[in-house]
């Protein structure tokens, strides 16, 4: 499935970048991949699997578009 339209990106690459760099930011798996946020729609779909992919069940935010904010600063 993908979930970064911009960068033409699966869930199947965040999931292989996450599991060979143990990365844990959206940030990370971004440069892992050679690429770079754009609109940032995607970036809740990404911290979802990352969460998923390192086991790490992290509580929800009380701001929706935290993750947002990450994927934006980069």
């Amino acid at each position: 499935m993908i979930v970064c339209s911009c960068n033409v990106l699966s869930d199947q690459d965040v999931r292989s970048a996450v599991k060979a760099e143990r990365t844990c930011s959206i940030r990370q798996v971004y440069g892992c991949l050679g690429c770079s946020a754009q609109c940032g729609r995607c970036a809740r779909t990404i911290r979802r699997i990352i969460d998923e992919a390192l086991g790490s069940a992290r509580p929800a935010s009380s701001n929706p578009d935290s993750s947002a904010v990450d994927l934006l600063e980069y």
